[in-house]
């Protein structure tokens, strides 16, 4: 079953002789379940093609489709909604609100939203992310590690149509980039999670079940 449709999908910056072709008519579709790896090196446009499917920005033109839906027929408002609900969002830098505690950065998009917060649900994925005993941490009392798997739980909490991760390992050691590596692999093999993930190590790229490779705005191989 088809998750995730991109038609066409051109971002263009400036005019004339300062226009810069950041991603230029590309085209794919991801399969649900399925583990994506977009690879490429700096300034490819890996990260701004993953913005635009997350809906954090619009495109020039071109469409994306996430379960049927076009996600750039919402008005700014709806997108924002959408994107909470149906995108989960991992980064680089982990985003942590750094007042709110490990459980609370968690459930963060269920009180956005006013959704129940189920004590059994929270359990099962705190036991998930392997941070039972940091459940009340703050995030400067973290790992990067475990900063990074608390973002990871945020991302899964709603049950997400797609989760989208860009360079989720770029700022940890080889053994936290191990450990987050497998925890997202563990995640759609047991829960069936669509991932999309941006990285430039082609080590790591090779845990997907299909790479992507990006350059200048176009992708020129699937493997």
């Amino acid at each position: 079953m088809e998750i995730l449709k991109v038609e066409n999908l051109t971002k263009i910056y400036g005019k004339e002789q300062n226009k810069v072709v950041a991603l230029d008519n590309v085209s794919f579709s991801i399969e649900k379940g399925e583990f994506v790896a977009i690879v490429g090196a700096s300034g490819s446009g890996k990260s701004t093609l993953l913005h635009l499917i997350g809906g954090v920005d619009r495109p020039t033109s071109g469409k994306v489709y996430i379960d049927g839906n076009d996600i750039f027929n919402f008005n700014d408002d709806k997108l924002a909604i959408f994107r909470r609900r149906q995108v989960g969002l991992i980064y680089q830098f982990y985003n942590l609100i750094p007042i709110l505690n490990v459980e609370e950065n968690i459930t963060l998009p269920l009180s956005l939203d006013n959704r129940e917060i189920e004590k059994e649900k929270i359990d099962e994925m705190l036991k998930l992310l392997g941070l039972e005993n940091r459940r009340k941490h703050l995030p400067n009392e973290l790992s990067g590690g475990q900063q990074q798997r608390t973002s990871i739980g945020r991302a899964l909490i709603t049950n997400p149509t797609i989760i989208l991760a860009d360079e989720p390992t770029g700022n940890l050691d080889s053994k936290s980039s191990d450990e987050i590596v497998s925890l997202l692999k563990k995640t759609n093999k047991e829960l069936k999670q669509t991932i999309i993930m941006i990285t430039h190590n082609l080590e790591i790229a090779k845990i997907a079940d299909r790479i992507i490779k990006i350059e200048d705005g176009k992708i020129i191989k699937e493997d």
